[in-house]
């Protein structure tokens, strides 16, 4: 599990202080779905920076200057690149005749090989599968809604992607894994996290005083994007041809759903947030918390499911 975060800053009444404050929490409480390396990426001075470490994010040193007010970022636990080497981590830089962007992945993606010999994609020392999404739209030439449908629609695996333009527009492609975002009309904020307990629990350690908060629906399929001045667009995109990881493990011969409760609750007394991550995160395949139930009563081990879900 990795996690996206970060936030759209249109009203200008954060302090720069508060501002870095929100973005330490933040990326902080994401560290619940990764700790091997933590980076963001914002505009200033007309350029587009990338700041990235293989270092938990509780560990980063964050100093947006003021007039960042976009940032985007994203925690990540490794699944394919070994961390170690900086460029495997996200975000990670693309370049268009449009101009720059910067782009962050959470989940796996099965074809990126195969994306990269159909579409004659050039060679890269970078390793990450998600590193293929950023290559088809630079093939594309720009950065907007019909490239990111059609970069959407190549995808296999499993994906939530979020990008950010020069021009400090960031994109949402909302595949099927989880994301958050909520919205503070008051204080003119959105901010978003992969999933809503994340978001909720680093708001409440931040106490920010944002006035009321407002839910941006955003569904598996859909592409949402919020200009520097607040304002969302949104469109959409095929997600029918994405690869349900848990549908093999399901369709097991020797697994039957249980029809009795689940009750050996072991795991969920040893690390009960994590079962709750596990369960929020399968219900992004189709999975209800009654198969992990089932699942784990007979004798699947947490990390196996999860296993199974990222690398199928």
């Amino acid at each position: 599990m990795c996690c996206l975060f970060g936030f759209v800053d249109y009203g200008h009444k954060l302090t720069l202080k508060q501002r870095n404050r929100l973005l330490s929490i933040l990326a902080t409480a994401c560290e619940a779905r990764g700790t091997d390396a933590t980076g963001i990426s914002y505009n200033v001075g007309n350029r587009l920076k990338v700041f990235k470490r293989p270092l938990p994010a509780h560990l980063m040193w964050y100093r947006v200057p003021l007039e960042a007010t976009v940032v985007m970022g994203h925690t990540r636990m490794t699944t394919q690149g070994s961390e170690k080497r900086n460029e495997n981590n996200h975000p990670f830089l693309g370049r268009t005749q449009t101009g720059a962007f910067a782009l962050a992945h959470n989940g796996v993606l099965y074809n990126d090989k195969l994306l990269r010999k159909a579409r004659k994609l050039p060679n890269t020392k970078i390793e990450t599968d998600s590193y293929v999404a950023v290559q088809l739209l630079e093939q594309s030439g720009k950065l907007d809604f019909g490239s990111l449908k059609n970069m959407a629609e190549q995808l296999e695996g499993t994906f939530t992607i979020t990008a950010l333009s020069q021009e400090d527009e960031l994109f949402f492609v909302k595949g099927n894994n989880p994301l958050c975002i909520f919205h503070f009309p008051q204080q003119g904020i959105y901010i978003y996290a992969s999933t809503e307990e994340i978001l909720q629990k680093a708001l409440n350690r931040t106490k920010l005083r944002l006035g009321k908060m407002e839910r941006v629906r955003i569904y598996s399929g859909e592409i949402l994007s919020i200009n520097a001045q607040g304002k969302v667009s949104r469109d959409e995109f095929d997600d029918s041809g994405l690869y349900t990881a848990f549908s093999g493990f399901l369709d097991w011969p020797d697994y039957q759903p249980l029809s009795r409760p689940y009750t050996s609750r072991d795991y969920e007394i040893e690390d009960p947030a994590y079962i709750r991550d596990l369960k929020a995160v399968a219900s992004c395949f189709g999975v209800y918390p009654e198969d992990i139930d089932a699942l784990l009563a007979d004798g699947v081990t947490p990390e196996e499911i999860e296993e199974y879900l990222y690398c199928g």
